[in-house]
């Protein structure tokens, strides 16, 4: 099965059965967020504690492993790597419930880590294998939907559930169901055929050596990982801003930021996909040239909401720089599936998400919640606003980063 012979039709049930992982993929992941303050109360924790568990805890493994998987998805089969990933991380994500102290909570939060890190790079290479050049920036984004919907499942599900029950039971709820869907999505998806090259052993060193000569990646990597300290870091801890500062209860939060993110998320997406296939068919360059534009737009406004006092007011504001921050991802993962030949994309991939993680994922809501914690003796309950404030500025980072990419992809691209 190659995008040649694959039908529209059985595209899209690929795509649709990958959106579904990767959905899944985003709910155990940031489900955390939305329930740190009960976990907090039950459990004693500090802001910094909080911000290791959402970060440091699953980044250790996931951006460390992604690189082996994604090799071993490379040499032998991207479906059952992402099957047994799927099984994995839902079975850890259940886990969290019956945990009864911050080391155990720890140990299970990288074991979600460990059972992602086998999820995403194979995911990007599967959909590059069915879908053509012209469509993979749309086709990545489409799967992308996975970030803002299993993000507001994770709010909107763990806070109901959280609420009316318990935290515990949310995390077994949303665990169970991923276990389930892992053998629906092997007997659905079926092994894409691949070039001759793809059975060959091809060692990390020689793919990432083609990367590491490549300004375009660096830059993409490091405009990237700036832009995941934001999102990440804001991304968990906005649930309690929104019940520290704006007085809103568990259900109340996450209603606040299932909304922002449905609606100003997807969009985001979408769009950015759309431009990517657009813009980058008439110049490579505009696959980094968007986002950089979007962040520097989007930055300011994230401020001013995060300063305001008005729930309403800060809702309406973070609606478009949401979208604007969302809009990187078709563009920037299609530019790197574009960096390396065909048979080494998940691997590719891995690398990228390797930079990526590590200093966004695994510093981002760390970093947020110590600066709070610092904060703290001069800003009181306050502190967390001000915190992310200042957590923000890696946008405008992020921007410059992708800004410079753009000439250095016209040069790197890999037509494939």
């Amino acid at each position: 099965m190659t995008e040649q012979t694959a039908s529209p039709r059985y595209r899209a049930v690929v795509l649709a059965m990958l959106l579904l992982v990767y959905t899944f993929n985003f709910l155990d992941r940031q489900i955390l967020g939305i329930l740190a303050v009960p976990i907090k109360a039950d459990l004693k924790l500090s802001d910094t504690q909080l911000g290791a568990l959402g970060g440091i805890a699953f980044a250790l493994l996931y951006s460390t492993l992604a690189i082996p998987l994604a090799l071993l998805a490379d040499r032998t089969s991207r479906t059952w790597v992402i099957t047994v990933s799927l099984a994995i991380w839902s079975g850890f994500t259940a886990l969290c419930g019956v945990a009864s102290s911050f080391a155990q909570m720890f140990l299970f939060r990288i074991g979600v880590g460990v059972g992602e890190a086998g999820g995403v790079a194979p995911s990007y290479a599967v959909i590059s294998d069915y879908f053509p050049p012209h469509q993979r920036a749309r086709a990545l984004s489409i799967y992308s939907l996975g970030i803002p919907l299993g993000s507001a499942g994770g709010v909107l599900l763990g806070g109901y559930i959280a609420q009316v029950v318990e935290w515990r039971t949310a995390f077994i709820v949303v665990g169970l169901l991923g276990i389930l869907i892992a053998p629906v999505f092997r007997l659905v998806v079926r092994e894409p055929a691949r070039p001759v090259q793809a059975a060959d052993a091809v060692p990390v060193s020689a793919v990432f050596g083609i990367l590491a000569a490549k300004r375009g990646f660096w830059l993409l990597a490091l405009g990237a990982a700036c832009s995941s300290m934001c999102g990440y870091g804001v991304a968990f801890w906005l649930p309690s801003l929104l019940m520290r500062s704006f007085g809103l209860d568990l259900m109340g939060a996450g209603q606040f930021l299932g909304g922002l993110l449905l609606i100003g998320g997807v969009a985001g997406v979408l769009l950015g996909g759309f431009l990517g296939d657009r813009l980058g068919g008439r110049d490579k360059a505009y696959y980094a040239w968007v986002p950089a534009v979007s962040y520097v737009v989007g930055m300011p406004l994230f401020v001013i909401g995060v300063l305001s006092d008005s729930v309403s007011f800060a809702f309406a504001l973070f609606l478009i720089p949401q979208a604007l921050v969302y809009i990187w991802l078709g563009p920037v993962l299609t530019a790197v599936q574009h960096l390396v030949p065909a048979h080494m994309r998940a691997s590719a991939a891995a690398s990228f998400l390797l930079i990526n993680n590590l200093v966004g994922l695994g510093l981002g809501s760390w970093a947020v919640g110590s600066l709070s914690d610092a904060l703290t003796p001069a800003y009181g309950n306050e502190a967390l606003r001000y915190a992310i404030v200042a957590a923000l500025g890696f946008y405008l980072l992020a921007g410059l980063f992708m800004a410079l990419a753009g000439k250095a992809l016209r040069r790197d691209w890999v037509a494939a």
